[in-house]
């Protein structure tokens, strides 16, 4: 029997972050995508600052909320992405595959997301989670 957990995220979707917030450390929740691309789990966003991008930056434990489906927080750790080659490979899979964007719009667009999208690698830390 399959872990209800491992197939939320192997599916992805939308779902609820909390985070710590940088100066408080108060936990702040929001809504976020989670992208399962290629058995690695990815949260992005469009060009822009946002509040859980900088959080994870300062503190990269987190927790994943599931509510559809299945009931379950998952402990994880984001990864920043700082290798810029790794970073250009990373963000036009999410554009495509998380973001379903189409390759022509992703071409478009590309330099603008490598250059202001926020876009973290997570590693969920749950038994069975490769």
């Amino acid at each position: 029997m399959t872990d209800p957990v491992i197939t939320a995220l192997a599916r992805g979707g939308i779902v609820e972050i909390t985070t710590r917030d940088r100066r408080s450390g108060d936990p702040h929740r929001i809504t976020v995508g989670l992208y399962n691309i290629d058995r690695h789990l990815y949260i992005s966003d469009k060009p822009g600052k946002r509040d859980w991008y900088v959080n994870l930056q300062a503190e990269p434990k987190f927790t994943i909320h599931f509510s559809r489906g299945v009931n379950a927080d998952v402990p994880a750790v984001a990864e920043m992405v700082d290798d810029r080659k790794l970073r250009k490979v990373l963000i036009e899979k999410v554009m495509v595959s998380g973001h379903g964007m189409s390759a022509a719009r992703a071409a478009r667009e590309f330099n603008q997301w490598m250059a202001l999208s926020p876009l973290v690698i997570v590693h969920a830390q749950w038994p069975g989670w490769v």
